[in-house]
């Protein structure tokens, strides 16, 4: 009797382990894997697209960890680091980089913008304690909505991103043009169980693994990862726990919080760039204003709260989320064959993901 209980206790506490929102979203991702099996859906591809999507998305959900281990929430300004990222990679174009000289110089100007703006925007957090999620997503908004009109006023003269006529950049910016387009992605590429064997050196069948791609996540994840073992990354994460006694340990709070965000809105500028390249173009205006919202619910899908956000959650919460949003829409298009529902189907599932992870954002951990 004692055993039935001592096994239904463990069974509770491996729940509450991995948090019900992981589970139930990652079971009902294996149910959409199981359905697309029995509907003859190649599941080589669909994994391919889900690593592919993962190390195209990992870095800015990444940037969610330092903010919220500073105590100033899940980092919903994610696109002032977006559009860091972006204005480097424009003015690496502009200054006529290609190759792996444009991915090197875009990512050398982005961090340094992102630390000048990271700071800035970590020194507004501190003025307004207590509102920062609220203020952290006007700022976002407003960053985006500003560089609209910078975007068309500042005088770029690359014929690889103008309009045809008149003056302002393109929305959409290829960079085939410059050799940037899947540099990472294609960089050590290899297939598993394609035709040409087990394993194929650059192959375009079976399973798909980006190499370069998913080592330049996973790098960045050791680093942070890192970061929070060190003297620096544990007074920020004690300051985000109890910052009463972090004070009266002596832990500056303020500085910490601005630290954690520069290292946010770098973050968020290098994943953009990374993002950019796997899709194979840029895009400008209102891109990114809605981008911290995936970026969030992967985190918190992951297991982390508003509180507490591991670098283990981020890895979860990518695969899982970005897995289902791959799966789903094959699913769904052989369920209700003859209809196009794949871009209205994208949206439903993706904001439907969204709000049921924002539900979930608690100001304690589980």
């Amino acid at each position: 009797m004692v055993e039935v209980k001592d096994r239904g206790l463990n069974f509770k506490e491996i729940i509450n382990k991995i948090g019900l929102p992981t589970l139930i979203i990652g079971v009902f991702w294996i149910a959409l894997l199981i359905a697309g099996g029995a509907l003859n859906i190649s599941m080589s591809t669909l994994m391919s697209d889900t690593l592919k999507r993962t190390g195209m998305n990992g870095i800015l959900v990444l940037a969610m960890v330092p903010s919220i281990q500073s105590g100033t929430g899940p980092n919903f300004a994610l696109p002032i680091g977006i559009v860091c990222g972006l204005f480097a990679i424009v003015l690496s174009i502009e200054f006529g980089f290609v190759g792996a000289q444009w991915m090197l110089v875009s990512i050398a100007f982005a961090i340094i913008f992102a630390v000048i703006m990271g700071y800035l925007y970590g020194k507004l957090l501190n003025a307004v304690k207590g509102s920062e999620m609220t203020i952290a997503t006007y700022t976002g908004f407003s960053i985006s909505a500003f560089m609209c009109l910078a975007w068309l006023m500042i005088p770029f003269k690359s014929p690889k991103m103008g309009w045809f006529m008149g003056n302002g950049l393109r929305e959409t910016i290829q960079l085939d043009a410059v050799g940037g387009a899947q540099i990472l992605s294609n960089l050590w590429e290899f297939s598993i169980w394609g035709e040409g064997g087990l394993i194929t050196v650059g192959g375009r069948e079976g399973l798909i693994i980006p190499t370069g791609m998913i080592l330049v996540f996973l790098l960045c994840c050791l680093l942070v990862w890192l970061y929070f073992r060190s003297k620096s990354g544990i007074a920020i994460s004690a300051g985000g726990i109890n910052p009463r006694f972090a004070q009266a340990s002596g832990i500056n709070i303020n500085k910490n919080r601005v630290k954690a965000n520069i290292l946010s809105t770098v973050l968020g500028a290098v994943g953009i760039i990374v993002y950019s390249q796997g899709y194979g173009y840029t895009q400008l205006y209102n891109a990114p204003l809605l981008m911290a919202f995936p970026a969030v619910a992967a985190v918190l899908i992951g297991g982390a709260t508003a509180s507490r956000a591991k670098v283990s959650h981020v890895i979860i919460g990518t695969i899982i989320f970005q897995g289902l949003l791959t799966t789903a829409l094959p699913v769904a298009n052989q369920l209700f064959e003859g209809t196009d529902l794949s871009e209205i189907l994208r949206m439903v599932i993706q904001n439907g993901i969204i709000l049921y992870a924002l539900t979930q954002v608690k100001g304690g951990d589980k």
